[in-house]
C-alpha cells in the first residue's frame, strides 16, 4: 500500500476516502471557536470537528446532553469564518435527530444552512437509520459515531471501554457495514478495543476515526483542550498531552496580576 502524501488544498469527505485508500493516517481534532479554529487549521489538521464535547469544555456541563441546536450552529458559524482547509463536521446534539426522521432533516438542514458547515455527524447505528436515510438522502454528507456514544451516557451509566464482550462486538460490526451502506462518509470509533478497531477499519471501504480504539483505526480525533492541556482533571489511557496550557496559561496570567498590583505594567514604553 502506498504511503505518498498528496497536498488536499481543501480537503472534502472525498479526500477522506482517499486518503484511507492511500494508507495516509487521518488527523481529527475539535474547535468551537473562531481563534483556535484558525490555529488548528493553519497547522493542517485534516478534519475539525464541532463537537457537543463544547457542552463540557466550553459550557462546564457535565455530559454533552444540555447544549443545544442553536449552540452547536453558533459554535460550527465561528469555526466555519476561520477555515480555509479543513472539512468542518458539526455534531447534530442529543434530542435533535434520535427519535424522528424529518426532525433529524431539519435539525441538519439548520446546521447546513445557517453556520455554512460542510457535514454533520451522529451518534448511533440500526435505532437511527431512519433518520441517517432522510439526512442522506437531502444530499448531506454524513460521519457514523460507534461504541463509546457519549450522548447515551445515562444508558451505559459508565464511560468505560465499550463492545468487549461478542454480542456487542458483532452488533458494533454490523453497524458499521449498514452506515457504510447507507452512504456514510466515515465512522468514528470510540473507546472500543483495538482489535475490534482493526476488523472494522479492514471490513469498511470509508475511513474509521479513532479516540481510544487504537492505532489501527484510519484516522485519530482527540479534543483540543485535552491535547493541549488545558484540561487538567481528565486523563483518560488514550490521551496524549503535548503541552501542559494549563500551568502555562496559569504562569502567565499570575505575572499579568502581579505586574499590574506592583504598577510594573503599563511602563513608559506602553503607553501613549
Amino acid at each position: 500500500m502506498s504511503t505518498a502524501k498528496k497536498e488536499y488544498k481543501r480537503v472534502t469527505v472525498k479526500s477522506l476516502v482517499e486518503m484511507k485508500s492511500n494508507g495516509e493516517k487521518i488527523s481529527m481534532l475539535t474547535a468551537y471557536d473562531y481563534s483556535m479554529a484558525k490555529i488548528v487549521d493553519a497547522a493542517q489538521v485534516d478534519v475539525i470537528l464541532v463537537g457537543d464535547s463544547a457542552s463540557n469544555v466550553m459550557a462546564g456541563h457535565e455530559t454533552t446532553l444540555p447544549i443545544t441546536l442553536d449552540q452547536m450552529i453558533y459554535h460550527a458559524s465561528s469555526v466555519i469564518r476561520a477555515v480555509e482547509r479543513a472539512l468542518v463536521v458539526v455534531d447534530l446534539p442529543f434530542g435533535s435527530y434520535q427519535s424522528d426522521p424529518k426532525e433529524a432533516l431539519r435539525s441538519a438542514i439548520r446546521i447546513m444552512k445557517e453556520s455554512g458547515a460542510h457535514a454533520v455527524k451522529v451518534e448511533g447505528g440500526l435505532e437511527i437509520k431512519d433518520s441517517v436515510k432522510r439526512i442522506l438522502a437531502a444530499g448531506i454528507p454524513v460521519m457514523g459515531h460507534l461504541g463509546l456514544t457519549p450522548q447515551s451516557i445515562y444508558k451505559f451509566g459508565t464511560y468505560t471501554v465499550r463492545a468487549k464482550e461478542e454480542e456487542e462486538a458483532q452488533k458494533l460490526l454490523e453497524d458499521a457495514a449498514m452506515l457504510e451502506k447507507l452512504g456514510c462518509f466515515g465512522i468514528v470509533l470510540e473507546k472500543i478495543p483495538a482489535e475490534l478497531t482493526k476488523k472494522v477499519s479492514e471490513k469498511l471501504t470509508i475511513p474509521t476515526i479513532g479516540i481510544g480504539g487504537g492505532k489501527h483505526a484510519d484516522g485519530q480525533v482527540l479534543v483540543v483542550h485535552d491535547l493541549l492541556g488545558m484540561t487538567h482533571e481528565f486523563n483518560p489511557r488514550f490521551l496524549r498531552r503535548y503541552m501542559n496550557l494549563y500551568e502555562e496559561m496559569g504562569s502567565a496570567i499570575s505575572n499579568y496580576v502581579k505586574d499590574v498590583k506592583s504598577m510594573d505594567f503599563p511602563n513608559d514604553e506602553e503607553q501613549y
